[in-house]
C-alpha cells in the first residue's frame, strides 16, 4: 500500500515537471525572445555552469538558507509551545507578535548590514527574522488548541509539566510545525535571493543578477534552475521528515 502510494506520488511529480517544461517550451517558442531561452539550452547551460562556479554559489546559498531555517525552528519551536500553553507568557508576548508579524522584515536588511556587516551573518539574520514568525504562530496556535480534557487526563496519571510538553504538546504541534516549515522554506529562498542581490559577491542571487546585467540569459536561467532545485530539495527533505515523524497522516 505504501509502495503504491509512493509510485503514484512520484508519477504525479514527474507529470507536474513535464507539464511545467512543456509550458516553458511553448512560451519560449511563441515569444521567440533571447530573454526566455528554451528549456533544453537552459539545462545544457546549467550543466556546463556547474563546474564553472555555479556549484559554489549553490553551496553558499544552501548553507545560508538551511542554517536560517534551523535557527528559526530552534527559536520558534520552544517559544511557540510555551506561548500556546502558558497564558501569562502569551499575554506578554502577543502584543509584540501582532505588532511585528505584519511588518515586512525585509526593510531591516540595511540595518542588519550596518550592524552585522555585508557577509553571511546579516543575510542569515534577515532570513531567520522573516521566517521565525511564520513558524512561531502556527506552533503557538496548535499548542493552544490542544483539548483540555487530554491535558487533564495526563495530569491525572501523575504527569508533570515536562511530561505534558514531551508526550502531549510536542506530538500535537509536530504536523503544524512541518507544514509551517514548508511555507517558510519558500519564503526563505525568496528572501535569500533578495539579500544576495544587494552588496554581495557570492550566492545564487548574485549569480542571477550578474548574469542578467551581462544579458547572459541562458546563464540567468541556469541560476533560476539551481534556485528551484534548492527549493525542491528542501521541500522533499521536509516531506521525508513528515512521513517519518507523522506516519499516521499517510495511513
Amino acid at each position: 500500500m505504501h509502495e503504491r502510494g509512493y509510485i503514484k506520488k512520484t508519477a504525479a511529480t514527474a507529470a507536474s515537471i513535464a507539464f511545467l517544461l512543456l509550458g516553458w517550451e511553448l512560451l519560449a517558442v511563441m515569444l521567440a525572445s533571447p530573454a526566455l531561452p528554451r528549456p533544453l539550452p537552459a539545462f545544457i547551460t546549467f550543466v556546463r555552469e556547474i563546474p564553472a562556479g555555479l556549484w559554489r554559489h549553490f553551496l553558499i546559498s544552501s548553507y545560508r538558507v538551511v542554517l536560517s531555517i534551523l535557527l528559526s525552528l530552534a527559536l520558534a519551536l520552544p517559544c511557540g509551545m510555551v506561548l500556546g500553553r502558558e497564558e501569562r507568557f502569551d499575554r506578554l508576548a502577543a502584543p509584540l507578535v501582532y505588532l511585528v508579524y505584519p511588518v515586512p522584515k525585509i526593510v531591516f536588511l540595511p540595518v542588519l548590514m550596518v550592524l552585522l556587516g555585508i557577509g553571511d551573518i546579516s543575510k542569515i539574520a534577515l532570513i531567520t527574522l522573516v521566517i521565525f514568525f511564520q513558524i512561531l504562530v502556527p506552533i503557538r496556535d496548535a499548542a493552544r488548541g490542544i483539548n483540555a480534557g487530554v491535558i487533564n487526563s495526563v495530569k491525572s496519571l501523575g504527569a508533570g509539566r515536562w511530561d505534558i510538553y514531551k508526550h502531549v504538546v510536542w506530538p500535537a504541534v509536530l504536523p503544524e510545525m512541518l507544514t509551517a516549515l514548508r511555507v517558510a522554506s519558500g519564503t526563505a529562498i525568496a528572501v535569500l535571493f533578495f539579500s544576495e542581490t544587494i552588496v554581495s559577491q557570492e550566492g545564487l542571487g548574485y549569480y542571477l543578477l550578474d548574469a542578467w546585467s551581462r544579458y547572459a540569459y541562458r546563464e540567468m536561467f541556469a541560476g533560476i534552475i539551481a534556485m528551484g532545485l534548492l527549493g525542491f530539495i528542501i521541500y522533499m527533505a521536509l516531506d521525508y521528515l513528515e512521513r517519518r515523524l507523522c506516519p499516521w497522516k499517510f495511513v
